[in-house]
């Protein structure tokens, strides 16, 4: 039995804003209130960032997703309070996912958050992965329970001993059930928010099948959802490809990934996972059928899932020393509108311009909304909505009205453009998709250049020291992994590898692994990792 983990409240303090703010909704106020009585203006300061994402990233990360709205700081070390903001973004995810898995015939469901321990130790590689992780229940009340129970740091024992029941003959399957939910890691080092948390949200797909080749396509089928939320969704640029024996999934026969990589830390980090299973937990669980002809055989089993830890990986690309950078598509507010009178300005016929412009936006499916509130400056919610990352703001002034234009500004890079009223959906739509497409070109230039090709160990140690994403030939061997990791230790943390890519470059034959010498058989992806 793993011993009970003796949790420890506490109080993790951040750098707060020092103003306190008025809701985003306000209602639309007339010329009358605000002209007949001026109200003072506020004149707030602390809206920006106190780091550089260049010089201190991780002061920055924490900064960002605060001061953005994010999340907010518990009072439990690496647990995090998800504020609407982000929880939009994962909305809006689960708004493309679930119905793209349903097209696969793939059914929702929802099994209990508790584990015993009987079923968690079954099978053994598999708990020995998750056991330093795995948080137990010893008490009810005041009373010690007889048997602790653990909190799911995954689900594959929880639901298999029912598939088991469940799956009798060939008629049974495939069996295809996903789960949204949330599970438990104690993680002790680096927590993170939405990297690395204690509790996070995630969907989990568990299927079964009756042949390995159903199961194999099926995994590159939802690697390729996983893909689509990163780059059409999220703006950020993935190589997919299959992990090593060493980081594959434990107990699972293969495991295959989305890889991202941080330019700013050198650093990839693995977006998503879709493992195939084989027929090990099918061992354990006895989860048999009898086949058309009558024969007992065991299923072919998958297990798949992202989490809101992409929604990290996004604001670690995108985000810049004004805060946030939100790709349209995940964002919950497309469109800020801010009005800019001046003195003697007609305050109404721009308040009214505001209106009837995120009307229009609304009505053409754009997501858009006005800020009226009047104790704030203009230039006070520029700041504001550039912190949260609202893609693009359009501007409101006397000589827009007379014009009859808008004055946009795009957030990715700052581009101000003057549209006229009579087009305004239209051309707001192609700016959108413009500042989508932008983000994901950016972002995958300065990936690419920190891609280095290597071909020796010492060209392998330089290129680690300048923080680059390194393709490697390899000799594919698990011990020569462990002992590039064991060469690399140190502060920075070791390097292992990250994916060997579907997308193989040519191999010359005769070539050597850049670890051991030893003839190699494919490239692979190297570097530190989150």
């Amino acid at each position: 039995m793993p011993p009970p983990i003796h949790f420890v409240h506490f109080q993790e303090t951040i750098r707060c804003l020092s103003f306190t703010m008025a809701g985003t909704e306000a209602k639309k106020p007339s010329a009358k209130q605000s002209g007949a009585k001026k109200k003072e203006v506020k004149k707030e300061t602390g809206l920006g960032l106190t780091h550089r994402k260049a010089d201190n990233f991780g002061e920055w990360y924490s900064e960002v997703v605060v001061n953005a709205e994010m999340i907010e700081y518990y009072d439990i070390s690496g647990c995090y309070i998800l504020r609407p903001w982000s929880m939009a973004i994962w909305e809006i995810m689960q708004e493309f996912f679930d119905p793209e898995i349903k097209k696969m015939k793939i059914k929702n469901c929802y099994f209990p958050l508790f584990v015993s321990p009987g079923v968690l130790q079954k099978e053994k590689d598999h708990v020995e992965g998750f056991a330093p992780e795995v948080a137990w229940v010893t008490k009810s009340g005041e009373s010690e329970l007889e048997i602790p129970i653990a909190i799911r740091p995954t689900s594959e024992t929880v639901m298999y001993p029912y598939y088991s029941k469940w799956i009798r003959g060939h008629r049974d399957l495939p069996l295809k059930l996903n789960q949204w939910c949330n599970v438990v890691r104690w993680e002790f080092s680096n927590p993170t928010p939405f990297i690395r948390s204690r509790e996070f949200l995630w969907q989990e797909g568990h299927t079964a099948f009756a042949t390995k080749e159903e199961a194999d396509a099926e995994v590159l089928d939802i690697l390729e959802l996983y893909r689509r939320i990163y780059e059409e969704y999220l703006a950020v640029p993935v190589i997919k490809g299959k992990k090593s024996e060493l980081e594959k999934f434990a107990g699972g026969l293969y495991t295959t990934s989305v890889e991202a990589f941080i330019p700013n830390t050198g650093r990839g980090i693995q977006g998503a996972t879709s493992h195939c299973l084989g027929q090990n937990f099918a061992k354990m669980f006895e989860i048999n059928f009898e086949n058309e002809k009558g024969e007992k055989s065991m299923v072919w089993q998958n297990s798949w899932a992202y989490s809101t830890r992409t929604i990290g990986v996004m604001v670690m690309v995108h985000g810049d020393d004004k805060g946030l950078v939100l790709p349209p598509k995940v964002a919950s507010v497309q469109v800020i509108v801010i009005p800019v009178p001046y003195k003697d300005a007609d305050t109404q016929g721009i308040f009214d311009a505001c209106s009837a412009t995120v009307n229009t936006l609304s009505e053409a499916g754009i997501r858009a909304e006005s800020d009226f509130r009047d104790n704030y400056s203009p230039g006070w919610k520029y700041s504001h909505w550039e912190m949260k990352g609202v893609p693009l703001r359009i501007e409101i002034g006397p000589k827009d009205l007379a014009n009859k234009q808008v004055r946009a500004v795009r957030r990715d890079n700052g581009a101000k453009i003057d549209i006229a009223s009579a087009d305004l959906a239209v051309e707001i739509k192609k700016l959108l998709d413009n500042i989508q497409q932008n983000l994901f070109d950016v972002a995958t230039q300065k990936r690419d250049e920190c891609i280095q090709v290597i071909h020796t160990w010492d060209e392998f140690v330089q290129a680690l020291n300048q923080r680059k994403m390194i393709l490697a030939p390899w000799c594919d061997e698990e011990e020569v992994e462990a002992d590039v990791k064991a060469r690399t230790k140190g502060e920075m943390g070791a390097a292992k590898t990250l994916c060997s890519p579907f997308d193989q470059p040519e191999l010359p034959e005769g070539t050597k692994c850049f670890a051991s010498g030893k003839p190699a058989t494919k490239w692979t992806y190297w570097g530190r990792s989150y």
